[in-house]
């Protein structure tokens, strides 16, 4: 009966008289009202999927004596409270394996280990949704017990501190969404070694799980929902929009089975590591909105399921690198790094021939500045040796001077007596 657009108030429903139900979907509806207590009747009830409606729901103990229960979806109601009480009368229900209490317990406080004394609960647990609950504290330690564990969904709440690296040791751990939180510190290296990311062995040896009702996954704002009878999610790690930082670890090449990684609007920095083009399988991967510098890894253009890449608004620079499948992409994936260039960005890097070669031109003109004018030099040595050999005597010597001098004397009176003989001599020739 789920999403058939059905009201009314669910309080006046007897449920003690269909003893024999087992699965109870009346999901995406208009029901009002409060959950009635005739419905813990049905002892053989191993389902209950009232999500997305507007009722009053509070977890009684009275839920305890549905034995089968494995599948309860109660999020996205009317005036779900008490989150400490709800896990402490919830880890009673053996067999639950499909939690989900979305939008729920609106600004509590996350139950931490002391609050949750004695916990035993919860061994069968594969998914446990607490997405958009506004619930603040950290990540509490009573989830390293959650052994059975596939998928973690604490995305959009207030948590803080940092990310535990016990979440490395969750045996069958797939699926880890805390986008939208607070949480703080550096991407923990133990992260990098869970064996359902690591050991394609160990994802083969989990199969699938079934679900006493469907479940409906959208991979994306724009992809169709699908309708899966079994616990489906691809492998990924979503961290995006929190205040992490440091460097990406090198050891995050060790999780070949990832599908989608999303870093996004956080403070990493350093250079994205070439590690990253060991996941083979990746198809989305989002490092936007960071501080990491240096170039996109050439070996980038090995990531043949890359369906969709987001680099944009950090301080990359250098060359896109060539190949089919990054050409592929928008121009968005890449704004925001001035430094960048090349296709699909519409500025052009400069040709390396030119630009990283010397100029020797510029070589040649430098050599020619900072060399010795031996020519110049030789003129003016020269002129000096020859100035000193003759000027040198007439200084140094007197009796040299005098006869110098004489010698000029002589030689001016002689010019004298030649000239005025020229000029009586041609004087007579023309009388």
């Amino acid at each position: 009966m789920g999403a058939n657009n059905l009201g009314g108030d669910i309080s006046m429903l007897n449920f003690s008289k269909l003893s024999q139900l087992s699965k109870l979907d009346l999901r995406q509806n208009n029901f009002f009202g409060i959950l009635p207590r005739s419905l813990y009747s049905c002892k053989f009830l191993k389902a209950i999927q009232v999500a997305n409606n507007n009722l009053e729901v509070q977890i009684e103990p009275e839920i305890l004596s549905l034995k089968s229960l494995s599948f309860l979806s109660l999020g996205m109601n009317k005036r779900l409270t008490n989150i400490k009480e709800a896990m402490r009368i919830l880890m009673g229900c053996k067999r639950l394996a499909f939690l989900s209490l979305a939008s729920s317990f609106l600004g509590e406080e996350m139950p931490n280990i002391v609050e949750m004394v004695d916990f035993n609960g919860f061994q069968n647990l594969l998914l446990l949704n607490l997405n958009s609950c506004n619930l603040s504290g950290i990540i509490p330690s009573w989830l390293s017990k959650l052994k059975m564990l596939l998928v973690l969904d604490l995305n959009n709440n207030r948590i803080t501190g940092s990310i535990p690296s016990w979440l490395g040791t969750l045996p069958r751990l797939q699926a880890l969404l805390m986008e939208f939180n607070q949480l703080s510190g550096e991407f923990p290296k133990e992260l990098c070694t869970l064996p359902m990311l690591v050991s394609g062995q160990a994802a083969a040896q989990v199969g699938r799980f079934y679900l006493e009702l469907p479940i409906y996954y959208q991979p994306s704002a724009d992809a169709v929902t699908k309708q899966y009878n079994y616990l489906f999610f691809n492998p990924f790690i979503h961290l995006g929009h929190n205040f992490l930082s440091g460097n990406i670890p090198i050891e995050i090449g060790q999780l070949q089975l990832l599908r989608w990684l999303d870093l996004s609007a956080n403070n990493f920095s350093g250079n994205i590591p070439d590690q990253i083009s060991n996941l083979k399988y990746i198809e989305i991967l989002d490092l936007s909105m960071n501080h990491l510098s240096g170039e996109i890894p050439a070996s980038f253009t090995s990531l043949n399921f890359l369906s969709s890449l987001n680099v944009s608004y950090n301080n990359l620079g250098g060359p896109i690198p060539s190949s089919t499948q990054l050409q592929s992409f928008n121009a968005s994936a890449f704004e925001g790094n001035l430094k960048l260039c090349g296709a699909p960005l519409p500025n052009k890097c400069r040709t390396t021939t030119r630009a990283d070669a010397p100029d020797m031109s510029t070589q040649d003109v430098d050599t020619k500045e900072h060399q010795i004018p031996w020519f110049y030099v030789s003129v003016a040595l020269g002129f000096i040796t020859g100035f000193c050999g003759v000027c040198g005597p007439l200084v140094l010597m007197t009796k040299w001077r005098y006869a110098y001098y004489h010698f000029l004397d002589n030689v001016q009176d002689r010019f004298h007596v030649m000239i005025a003989k020229r000029m009586a001599s041609m004087k007579r020739r023309f009388v």
